[in-house]
């Protein structure tokens, strides 16, 4: 019989989401929308929820996602690609907010849209970081630091997404990784 400790591992370390760019700035996009959700839309509106549920639904899949990653690797994909698209109809709901109010877009060349890009290389950056962008700024300036944090993660979350693709065509899932497993479980026996 073979000693366990010889055989590959069948269900890879997983998790580690709160260490994940992607995951530490979608946690930021959440609390950022609940505090601009709160001062610029009416609670009573089922936009202020969408949009809250939106960014939620952008972090906790990202979480959901990397702790399947031990058993599956096509649910991972799935979740990811779920996170991904809760920020882009976030993204959308943003754009909205602008057009409906008649504020404008920013462009990413813009000189406000640049300064709030640089915070994303910031050591330790949390919500503090972007607080008086959203807590203490016009509804133009709110707004569009939103679309830049959102789109900084969506790319981040792309990054992701094709590294998962490549290592899922290069290694499996799961069913793969269990049959190898099993056959050198077998060979080991003799």
């Amino acid at each position: 019989m073979p000693d366990p400790k010889d055989l590959p591992q069948l269900i890879p370390p997983h998790g580690g989401y709160a260490e994940l760019q992607s995951y530490k700035m979608a946690e930021i996009v959440y609390d950022a929308t609940v505090v601009f959700c709160d001062r610029f839309i009416s609670k009573r509106s089922r936009t202020h929820d969408q949009m809250v549920q939106a960014a939620r639904s952008g972090k906790q899949n990202i979480a959901e996602g990397s702790m399947a990653s031990g058993t599956s690797k096509k649910t991972e994909l799935k979740v990811i690609g779920v996170a991904r698209a809760s920020l882009e109809e976030l993204l959308l709901d943003f754009k909205d907010f602008l057009w409906q109010k008649g504020l404008p877009l920013w462009g990413k060349d813009h000189p406000e849209a640049q300064a709030v890009r640089k915070l994303a290389y910031a050591s330790n950056r949390s919500y503090l970081t972007y607080k008086t962008y959203i807590e203490e700024k016009p509804p133009e300036i709110s707004a569009n630091t939103m679309i830049c944090m959102i789109h900084q993660t969506n790319y981040l979350l792309d990054q992701q997404l094709r590294a998962l693709e490549k290592e899922f065509l290069q290694e499996g899932g799961f069913t793969e990784r269990l049959y190898r497993v099993r056959s050198q479980a077998r060979k080991m026996r003799g």
